[in-house]
C-alpha cells in the first residue's frame, strides 16, 4: 500500500514538472522502486540495464532517476555518485529533489554510515532515445523560454521550426 502511494506521488510530481517533461521527453516511466539503505549498506559502481520488463512490456532505459525521500541530515554517507567524463559528481538531495541522468552513466551509492537513506528509483524510456538530441532540444527550449518575449516574430518562428522538426 505505501509503495503504491509513494509511486503515485512520484508520478504526479513528474507530470507537474515542465522541466522534467522537457528534459526527459518521456514515452514510458517504470513504476518507482522504493529503496532503503541502512547503516553499512551501499551499491557499488555500475550502469543500469539497457532494458527492463514491467508486466508484459519492455522499457528501454534511456534515463535513470533517483528521487530523494528523506532529510539528508537524518543519515550520514549514502551519497549518489556519478562519473561524467573525468569528473565525479556527488548528490545528496532534499526530500523531493530528483536527479535524472543517462542510464549509461557509471554511478554508485556510497556507504551509509549512520541512519537510513530513503529514495525512489525509476527508469524512463524517452520518445527521443538520442541523449544529444534531447540535450539540444532542452537547451533550445530554455532559450525560447527566456528570450521569446524579446525575439522578433520571424526568429520565434524559426526557433519553433527547429524545435518541432528535431522532435520528428
Amino acid at each position: 500500500q505505501a509503495s503504491a502511494e509513494a509511486s503515485a506521488i512520484v508520478f504526479q510530481a513528474f507530470r507537474r514538472s515542465r522541466e522534467f517533461e522537457d528534459f526527459a521527453v518521456p514515452q514510458m516511466i517504470a513504476p518507482p522502486l522504493l529503496t532503503k539503505y541502512g547503516s553499512g549498506q551501499h551499491y557499488g559502481e555500475h550502469i543500469d540495464a539497457g532494458e527492463i520488463v514491467v508486466g508484459q512490456q519492455r522499457i528501454r532505459t534511456d534515463l535513470s532517476c533517483t528521487v530523494f525521500l528523506n532529510d539528508p541530515d537524518s543519515y550520514e554517507g549514502g551519497e549518489l555518485e556519478s562519473r561524467l567524463g573525468n569528473r565525479t559528481m556527488t548528490y545528496k538531495g532534499q526530500p523531493g529533489d530528483a536527479i535524472l541522468y543517462p542510464s549509461t552513466t557509471y554511478h554508485q551509492v556510497k556507504e551509509v554510515t549512520k541512519g537510513e537513506r530513503l529514495v525512489a528509483i525509476t527508469f524512463i524510456q524517452s520518445r527521443l532515445p538520442d541523449a544529444l538530441l534531447r540535450e539540444i532540444l532542452f537547451e533550445l527550449g530554455e532559450v525560447y523560454a527566456y528570450e521569446a518575449e524579446t525575439m522578433s516574430w520571424e526568429n520565434r518562428n524559426r526557433l519553433e521550426f527547429v524545435q518541432q522538426n528535431l522532435k520528428r
